[in-house]
């Protein structure tokens, strides 16, 4: 493919393991989030849903990782969502944010525990202050993976997630996820959006806290 190299074997020399300091436009977001400023919009019987939430989710640095010649350096995240004034589960969901300083290329993996699954690509310069990633059905690099139900009931066309970190210390996203809703004829645009507020600082990652001790 264009763009790779020949040597698919060879990993980079001389990596710095402080994933905090190499997470470019995702350093923002690295730490645990909470946030109310929130909607969902999603799919009923009776029509669309419009839902207030509550949001948790920490990101925390993982070490430095590497597909041979690839670099990434990324954050580890787990967001848990309820209804207000509720406790029971709204939405469960874990994965990664990556980072490739070398082409700018940012991933973000998420899953489901109602069998999905999504990898989501996208570009930005290392200072960006807004970025998107997006996703496809039936793409084989950033793609959309659902169970039988879901495809039959409410197919996952594409999937998209807007980022922008704010001066003031907090982050906002808009996420749109477009379904094919089993008896409706028109896409259904599923919506998320919220602002966050960072509620404590991440932890270094453990190659980052090993270096630290050793040099103190």
């Amino acid at each position: 493919m264009d763009g790779f190299p020949e040597d698919i074997f060879t990993e980079p020399n001389d990596i710095d393991v402080d994933t905090l300091a190499n997470l470019g436009p995702l350093r923002p977001l690295a730490g645990i989030w909470e946030g109310t400023r929130s909607m969902d919009v999603n799919p009923k019987a009776a029509g669309p849903l419009h839902q207030e939430f509550v949001e948790r989710i920490e990101l925390q640095p993982i070490d430095p990782q590497a597909n041979g010649p690839q670099l990434f350096y990324g954050l580890r995240y787990h967001t848990h969502i309820v209804k207000p004034g509720e406790v029971e589960t709204y939405h469960d969901q874990v994965g990664y944010w990556l980072w490739e300083p070398a082409t700018g290329t940012i991933m973000h993996s998420l899953t489901i525990p109602r069998g999905q699954v999504v990898l989501a690509g996208g570009n930005a310069a290392a200072g960006a202050t807004t970025f998107e990633v997006s996703a496809k059905r039936g793409a084989t690099d950033y793609g959309i993976c659902s169970t039988a139900f879901l495809e039959y009931a409410f197919r996952t066309d594409s999937f998209s997630i807007q980022v922008t970190t704010h001066p003031d210390g907090t982050w906002s996203y808009v996420e749109d996820t477009v379904l094919m809703v089993r008896g409706q004829d028109e896409p259904f645009h599923h919506t998320d959006r919220n602002t966050l507020t960072r509620v404590a600082e991440a932890t270094p990652n453990p190659l980052a806290r090993a270096g630290s001790r050793n040099s103190a």
